[in-house]
């Protein structure tokens, strides 16, 4: 992270922070009505975590078939961290599934990355599954094991910028400001009287 990320971040959560106390004391320019309030949480939430938005438009993770992912290795970079969905028996013997990351290693091709991280992978009736993982492995701290079967693959995928969800966020605050201003403008001109 550079120092303008940082001061962007401190600079968007300050914004936040104070459009969610705006929200949750009922006042910004004027007395929030109902769907003011909510949109307020909204436009927070979105300032909070853009990239929530942007994993809902764009997926950050491309699947690839377990039964393909040594070919599809070919075409990932070493050092790229892996999703595995597995489905295996705990130290007791209890079934369970779970999510392991795995970063894929150096090597000249999809097998040799694997084989790098210390995991040898059997094709057994249309099912993937761990044949071999070496002592004190990537793969073995990763939570790889002997026997276990991996029923899906992630490996991640470019996306927009998760910064540009400040955009829709920006107008509707501009849109909520300008709503309240007239709001307040109008209840000003008012009498005592009439108010």
């Amino acid at each position: 992270m550079t120092w303008l990320e940082g001061i962007q971040i401190f600079i968007v959560a300050t914004i936040a922070m104070l459009i969610f106390t705006a929200a949750t004391q009922g006042y910004f320019f004027a007395r929030n009505r109902w769907y003011e309030t909510v949109l307020l949480l909204l436009i927070a939430f979105s300032l909070f975590r853009p990239g929530f938005w942007m994993d809902r438009i764009v997926e950050p993770y491309q699947q690839i078939a377990p039964q393909a992912l040594v070919q599809a290795a070919d075409d990932i970079a070493p050092g790229t961290e892996l999703r595995f969905w597995i489905d295996g028996e705990d130290a007791v013997g209890n079934q369970r599934s779970f999510l392991a990351n795995l970063v894929l290693g150096e090597g000249a091709d999809g097998a040799e990355r694997l084989a790098n991280t210390g995991v040898e992978l059997l094709e057994n009736n249309g099912k993937t599954v761990v044949d071999f993982v070496a002592f004190d492995s990537a793969a073995e701290r990763a939570g790889l094991a002997f026997d276990q079967v991996i029923t899906g693959v992630e490996a991640p995928q470019a996306q927009p910028a998760k910064q540009l969800m400040y955009i829709p966020a920006g107008i509707l605050l501009l849109g909520l400001i300008a709503l309240q201003r007239r709001r307040r403008n109008a209840l000003a001109k008012l009498t005592p009287a009439e108010a």
